[in-house]
């Protein structure tokens, strides 16, 4: 998803670059959670988490 939408644009609003980029969306990566917050507001989703009460 993230290359479709390009990893220029991503890198110019998540304030990464693209090999840190590439490399926290490789396969076998373990990127951090704030990365991948980041790339999913770039790419205009967001993480919601439901609980049940």
């Amino acid at each position: 998803m993230a290359k479709s939408i390009g990893m220029s644009k991503i890198s110019e609003q998540t304030g990464l670059s693209r090999p840190s980029l590439y490399k926290a969306l490789s396969e076998n990566a373990k990127p951090q959670f704030d990365t991948i917050l980041k790339v999913l507001r770039a790419v205009g989703s967001n993480l919601k988490l439901n609980t049940p009460i």
